[in-house]
């Protein structure tokens, strides 16, 4: 067997199509950002505007986060040591398990090396603890939680997106005393789109489902303290169990869940995701909790962040380049085609110093490839006006057809 040959099937294939992902080693400078370098592989550098980063509010480089950094690293040295249940826990997990809580107004949360394990380990679990239960998913869910569900084995039921009738009649046919969960996001990361959030919770209410909210792209920018969407509209003490990141707004590393203190204990003592993994250093711990901290407090870097995010989409809209606005502070810009999607990023970044990634599929559905541009409060009108050129000239060079792509 010559194993070789396919993975260069493999690999080639997605050559082939234009979906083959390359890394742009890139490095941030404390102070800079959005500013970065990239180091080419030719051992050459260029300076560039990071547009692509999750680092939404810049928390990364904030100096409150990283004196709670340097100051954890001096005391405690770099590791763990363990996982939570053998020495690696410590007084910086509980500490910002306690922030965590509070901010969410919840009895308990739950420490996670990623939102990604967070999802994947919780929703796996819960078919351990609740025999029979059937997860309704929105068929947009993130793979964390697609992956959860798969893995669970336990039922499930997928219905159509943001779709109140089709989740209804779903939990229609399920007997009365069947258990039930509706899985769903706040911020559908790729359109930017919104759950309908208080009509799921009446779904769930009505039908006796509890309730799973991923808010991983909402925590730190959105309600009164950053607790996310469900805050924002006073929805959270419906929600049973709230997904979030310590990686996006919060510029760290680390995912959690924040809900009952009974509902963190069993899936504590149950979830292998959770069990059996070394927990995150005091020092990432440190930094998440002075992050939480102070966004709680900062309702104008987040009023600033949502300004710079409808600055550059009534831009872009002027351009009348084909971009999907829902309201929140992601910027999709659809292309329509990998191979477009690939060269613009790379005339983009080659050409202008502007990195973008391309979001192609699988990710996204085939035909809806795009640039997705995630603005900041550090996002001049300097960088705006770089991007705005540039993406104007290049539509134009590579013909592409904006109002019949827009439609």
């Amino acid at each position: 067997m010559n194993y070789g040959i396919h993975l260069d099937t493999a690999i080639g294939r997605l050559h082939d199509e234009g979906r083959y992902r390359t890394f742009i080693d890139i490095e941030r400078r404390k102070g800079h950002f959005p500013h970065a370098t990239w180091r080419r592989p030719d051992g050459t550098s260029r300076p560039v505007t990071v547009w692509c980063g999750n680092d939404y509010l810049g928390m990364g480089q904030h100096p409150d986060v990283l004196s709670a950094m340097h100051e954890a690293l001096d005391a405690t040295g770099a590791g763990s040591g363990g996982t939570r249940n053998i020495s690696g826990t410590t007084v910086y997990h509980k500490e910002l398990e306690a922030e965590l809580a509070d901010l969410h107004a919840k009895d308990a949360a739950l420490l996670f090396t990623s939102a990604y394990i967070a999802n994947d380990a919780t929703l796996s679990t819960l078919p351990k603890l609740f025999p029979g239960l059937v997860i309704l998913s929105d068929e947009l869910n993130h793979a964390s939680m697609i992956e959860g569900i798969r893995r669970n084995g336990g039922a499930k039921r997928i219905f159509r997106h943001n779709d109140l009738d089709h989740l209804r009649s779903l939990l229609e046919e399920l007997p009365e005393e069947t258990p039930k969960l509706i899985a769903f996001e706040s911020i559908y990361s790729m359109d930017g789109d919104f759950a309908p959030i208080e009509a799921i919770c009446d779904l769930a209410d009505e039908f006796g489902a509890l309730t799973y909210i991923d808010e991983v792209h909402a925590v730190g920018m959105y309600g009164p303290r950053g607790a996310g969407v469900a805050e924002r509209d006073g929805l959270m003490q419906r929600i049973d169990i709230i997904n979030g990141t310590l990686a996006k707004a919060y510029g760290v590393m680390g995912g959690y869940i924040a809900t009952s203190a009974k509902m963190a204990d069993a899936i504590r003592s149950y979830a292998p995701g959770f069990i059996f993994t070394t927990s995150l250093p005091p020092v990432v711990a440190a930094g998440a909790t002075a992050s939480v901290r102070h966004l709680k407090t900062d309702q104008a870097l987040r009023d600033l962040h949502q300004q710079q995010a409808a600055i550059l989409k009534l831009r872009l809209k002027g351009l009348g380049l084909p971009l999907i606005d829902h309201g929140s502070h992601i910027v999709p810009v659809i292309v329509g085609d990998p191979v477009h999607t690939k060269m613009l990023s790379d005339m983009l970044l080659t050409d202008n110093g502007i990195y973008v990634q391309p979001i192609n599929f699988p990710t996204v559905p085939r035909g809806t490839e795009r640039l997705r541009f995630t603005p900041s409060p550090v996002h001049g009108p300097l960088e705006i006006e770089a991007l705005v050129k540039a993406l104007d000239a290049l539509w134009s060079h590579c013909a592409l057809n904006r109002a019949e792509l827009a439609g």
